[in-house]
């Protein structure tokens, strides 16, 4: 019987790059920038390395549509690499190769890495073709845009919810003025200004209710973890291991949109995703439980809606923790503790890694002026393809034997 990969996978080593408009830099030495902080950080020699997963999204403006390109920028010593992807998950789903692959047993060491030059597609978001998308999605979705398409969830919410307009922008107002509050103190965020509640409210509406400040911006970016058994990290001298305690997937079986028993307010992937995860951590109660979070908030809504199928809030009432500041970093369970999407952009192959790196920093007391006190569990998570036909990825990371 399947037991998942709880406390089988540790995490020895993690490197992130400064993210935004790196136009110095091609994704190569994106690469070897995370990737020189982390080795240095497991302690080890690349030579140790037996397997490495690569995770790109946009194949024109990167390395190209195979995995080679990271062997031959880091000098990889003829191991195999798999280049993978999945949508807005592609980095968690690198980390998700290289883990089950030292679980499994067929790897001691192995590493995940996952870049994207965004800013090199010269456009002002997500670009609509590429194999993320689909070549041909604009024949089919000629009108949509990513603020559209989320502008409809929130609509959605306030209907399902009886929630008032300028409550509820009040609310997505806040998550927006508490990621940024975040990410000043963060020197590899893309955005480091505070934003006022009064400037967020003002600013230029983009697709209602969501303004600027509701939507995250576009950047690039590279981060990787190397990962192996907790035996071998023990005997490599670490001392406070860092383990997987849950990694779960879930996609869209396409039912959403056969307008059933949902009504658009959320996604059915996360709540999928979440409950697995905690199944598989040994989390009873994640409100009590979880320490802290770091989700996929592309859009101030997206991150609101998730506090409520990650099970934290009940369902209609995340607005209402939103402004009681439950998620701010003096909160209960603080989200986004290092920026989020909304500081750090949004480079797809990078994401879900860059969330990773911040729950080990603190798990690990190494946060500088962000260090929350003692946490146990950090959460993350990933929402990817279209709004609602999508896939959902959940890691839970925590200290060995927790």
């Amino acid at each position: 019987m399947a037991t998942g990969i709880r406390d089988k996978v540790a995490i020895i080593g993690m490197g992130c790059t400064r993210f935004g408009e790196r136009w110095e830099s091609g994704a190569e030495e994106l690469l070897v920038e995370a990737f020189t902080e982390c080795i240095a950080d497991a302690g080890i020699e690349k030579k140790d390395i037996q397997a490495a997963w690569l995770g790109t999204s946009v194949d024109q403006v990167n390395v190209g549509g195979s995995a080679l390109p990271l062997s031959t920028s880091l000098r990889l010593p003829y191991i195999p690499v798999t280049r993978v992807e999945n949508y807005c998950a592609t980095g968690t789903e690198a980390f998700r190769g290289a883990c089950y692959a030292v679980a499994s047993g067929a790897y001691d060491i192995c590493l995940a890495q996952g870049v994207e030059k965004l800013k090199d597609t010269g456009y002002g978001g997500l670009p609509s073709g590429g194999s993320s998308s689909g070549s041909l999605s604009w024949l089919y979705w000629p009108n949509a845009t990513a603020p559209g398409s989320f502008a409809q969830l929130a609509s959605a919410y306030m209907a399902r919810y009886n929630v008032a307009a300028d409550d509820l922008k009040r609310a997505i107002g806040h998550v927006s003025v508490k990621s940024h509050a975040n990410g000043v103190n963060n020197p590899k965020a893309h955005l480091r200004k505070p934003v006022s509640l009064e400037q967020v409210l003002a600013a230029p509406m983009i697709a209602w209710p969501l303004g600027l400040f509701d939507c995250c911006g576009v950047s690039d970016g590279s981060a990787c973890a190397i990962v192996t058994t907790p035996e071998i990290a023990k005997d490599l001298g670490k001392k406070d291991l860092i383990s997987v305690k849950a990694l779960q997937l879930a996609l869209s079986s396409g039912e959403e949109l056969s307008f059933n028993e949902w009504r658009g307010d959320h996604f059915v992937t996360t709540d999928k995703a979440s409950t697995k995860a905690y199944a598989e951590a040994g989390i009873k109660n994640p409100k009590d439980e979880i320490s802290m979070m770091e989700v996929h908030d592309c859009f101030s809504i997206t991150e609101l809606v998730t506090y409520e199928d990650l099970h934290i809030s009940e369902r209609g009432q995340a607005w209402k923790d939103a402004l009681d500041g439950f998620y701010d970093a003096d909160g209960k369970v603080p989200c986004q503790i290092d920026g989020g999407l909304k500081c750090f952009g949004h480079p797809i192959g990078a994401s879900g890694l860059r969330m990773i790196y911040e729950m080990y920093l603190q798990l690990l007391g190494r946060a500088g002026d962000r260090q929350l006190k003692d946490p146990k569990f950090g959460l993350t998570h990933n929402l990817g393809g279209f709004p609602f036909q999508n896939v959902a990825a959940i890691s839970i990371i925590g200290r060995y034997g927790a």
